[in-house]
């Protein structure tokens, strides 16, 4: 693994623990999204590590994790889709106002839940 691969997932595994602390005081937004952006962090190291660049913009890493994951047969097939899923924390706790902004303790659990498997699948990858 190169230092800049596991320098990303050094992060990813920060925003990991950034979102558990943050849901045990029960600020379920702000959680979900750092549970957005381990796999976000994660996602750059794979992309690092296979092609040598990162990706600059969050669609420019969904779209380069997928064309890499396709080849990856060792990798979860869900970790694309959670990656894409994962981004509608991220938007809400940007730019959410109103009911449609709501996110439960039950789904920042579920998204860092996921998120770790998605950490710890792609570390073992690599």
């Amino acid at each position: 693994m190169t230092p800049e691969s596991r320098a990303w997932l050094n992060k990813a595994h920060s925003d990991l623990d950034e979102a558990a602390k943050i849901a045990a005081i029960g600020l379920a937004r702000a959680a979900a999204r750092s549970a957005c952006f381990a796999a976000f962090h994660a996602a750059q190291a794979l992309i690092v590590e296979r092609s040598g660049k990162t990706a600059k913009t969050h669609s420019g890493v969904r779209a380069k994790f997928a064309e890499i994951a396709r080849s990856e047969s060792q990798l979860d097939r869900t970790f694309s889709t959670f990656l894409a899923q994962s981004y509608k924390y991220k938007e809400i706790g940007d730019y959410g106002i109103g009911p449609e902004a709501a996110i439960t303790s039950a789904d920042a659990a579920d998204a860092i839940a996921r998120a770790t498997r998605f950490v710890e699948g792609i570390e073992k990858l690599l």
